[in-house]
């Protein structure tokens, strides 16, 4: 398996976008570009990486393919997300060093209909792995 991280490649892949709306269509564009590339090749390709807006998520799983690709919600508060914060970041928008960042001055479209969503108030880390891994298994399988 191989993961596919928003902020490595924002680091190099995408170094050049910013957060504009044009240049968050563009990082998740090319983020499944590769991810389709690796999937072509035979790997199982996680990608962790923030999409925050539905069209381009569908514009990424057409691309991959519906039939190899699927949608996981990690479906968590914003006032969890300030609280678990590793980067600081929410306290950066707060005091507006940040703007246009999302779910907080910037919108989230959650998935219309995510395959899978989870709850990280009240799924562990390990329940929330078997989840993915189980629907993994029945896309591969047919089931």
């Amino acid at each position: 398996m191989s993961v596919l991280d928003g902020d490595e490649l924002r680091t190099g892949l995408n170094c050049d976008l910013g957060f504009s709306r044009e240049d968050r269509a563009e990082n998740v564009r090319r983020i499944g570009e590769v991810a389709r590339l690796m999937v072509d090749a035979g790997l199982i390709v996680l990608v962790s990486a923030i999409s925050p807006y539905q069209v381009d998520r569908e514009v990424a799983r057409c691309r991959i393919g519906d039939h190899r690709c699927f949608t996981v919600l990690i479906d968590t508060p914003l006032q969890t997300c300030i609280e678990r914060d590793p980067k600081g970041l929410y306290a950066r928008a707060r005091a507006g060093e940040i703007k246009g960042m999302t779910g907080w001055d910037d919108p989230y479209e959650s998935p219309c209909a995510p395959d899978i969503s989870i709850a990280t108030k009240s799924v562990s880390a390990e329940a929330a792995a078997q989840q993915i891994e189980q629907h993994y298994r029945q896309l591969i399988h047919g089931h």
